[in-house]
């Protein structure tokens, strides 16, 4: 006998689709700037964000698209398209002769810097400007739940490798 699943509650079925809304609504807005600022696409500029954010400007590629939730073999031709915009260098990992490492560069870094003010400014403009602060700390709380549930069993492309 065949387990029917219930149905969502109109709550959720209302967050569900707010969520998916949003989503479609806000990524094209957040993808056009990111263009226009830096010629870049979304995932490239995660990648350098990530690197710009971490102490030594550099990680493992597998950590990268880890923690993009992007393909090991799609993060590493987005990878490549900024090594040969002068914009990251590879290199092999000196732990591991099997990882790569990427290393954000200055010009990575000055690409940065001209794209964070508009992309503050859209994301501030289309996500947060009709809530309050308190507002956006309790959807921080709620999506931050359902990312450690999601990362708990991901798909492939976000499950985190283990560490060598």
């Amino acid at each position: 006998m065949t387990h029917s699943p219930s149905a969502l509650t109109s709550a959720q079925l209302a967050a569900y689709f707010a969520f998916t809304e949003v989503s479609a609504l806000l990524r094209p807005s957040v993808e056009a700037q990111l263009r226009e600022a830096g010629g870049l696409s979304y995932v490239q500029f995660q990648l350098l964000a990530r690197l710009g954010d971490h102490p030594d400007g550099r990680q493992r590629m597998t950590d990268l698209a880890d923690g993009v939730v992007h393909s090991r073999s799609g993060l590493t031709y987005q990878a490549q398209l900024l090594e040969h915009r002068g914009l990251v260098v590879r290199s092999p990992s000196p732990d591991d002769e099997r990882s790569t490492v990427v290393t954000i560069t200055g010009a990575g870094r000055d690409v940065l810097a001209a794209v964070f003010p508009g992309h503050i400014e859209t994301v501030r403009g289309l996500l947060f400007a009709p809530v309050t602060d308190d507002d956006a700390e309790q959807l921080a709380r709620i999506l931050g739940l359902v990312t450690a549930h999601l990362r708990a069993a991901p798909p492939r492309s976000a499950r985190r490798r283990a560490s060598s």
